[in-house]
């Protein structure tokens, strides 16, 4: 029996394509909630505690993640909720908490939430070099400077933010900025005068503007 053409046709029409809406967070963890939990030293209960509306109102209404301090376990629990908008968010909540937790200003740790190419490296000055007594302490002076002068001017000239506390020192930046400012300060264990690392401060500085 021979077919006619619009008995052809009526085969050839393809089904209709399937309607994916696309996958809340919640639903790309395989529907489970994710947790995270950063430790909080005891040096830092009373900044957390005078600080905690500035921590908890991003983490929880900007990123809608819940956060809680449990006081038993000595940190700070962080859990996704069904309505968290994106995957990265539980991991850049965690840093900023842990950022803040390293002596970061809020301000500044805050960065952590709304840039994605933001990091925090720390390193301790005996990785640099070996210093006990009088010269631990006359390196640790090089790098803060007088009145914090030294610190200020890395800073600035590198667009990140440093803290130095005790024999650890944190740095707050892009991958790039960073670098620079780790050069700079283990130039300053190591004994460089500090003109002779602005002027190499500068001079990289004005590179990274020329790149970006």
């Amino acid at each position: 029996m021979e077919q006619t053409g619009t008995d052809m046709e009526m085969a050839v029409v393809p089904p209709p394509k399937p309607e994916f809406g696309p996958l809340s967070a919640h639903e790309m963890g395989g529907g489970k909630f994710q947790f995270r939990k950063v430790f909080v030293p005891a040096h830092r209960y009373t900044p957390i505690k005078e600080h905690w509306m500035e921590i908890y109102t991003p983490i929880f209404e900007q990123m809608k993640i819940d956060i809680r301090m449990n006081l038993k376990a000595r940190k700070v629990e962080l859990k996704t909720r069904k309505d968290t908008p994106d995957a990265g968010a539980l991991q850049k909540c965690a840093d900023f908490v842990h950022a803040f937790i390293l002596g970061f200003d809020i301000q500044d740790a805050i960065a952590l939430l709304r840039l994605d190419d933001l990091y925090v490296e720390s390193f301790e000055i005996k990785d640099v070099k070996t210093l006990k007594g009088e010269h631990l302490s006359r390196a640790i002076g090089r790098l803060s400077g007088k009145a914090g002068k030294t610190k200020f001017a890395i800073e600035n000239s590198t667009r990140t933010r440093v803290v130095i506390a005790d024999t650890r020192i944190h740095i707050l930046g892009s991958f790039a900025n960073i670098r620079v400012a780790r050069d700079a300060l283990c130039s300053l264990i190591l004994g460089s005068p500090a003109g002779k690392v602005y002027s190499k401060l500068r001079t990289v500085s004005s590179r990274l503007a020329e790149k970006f």
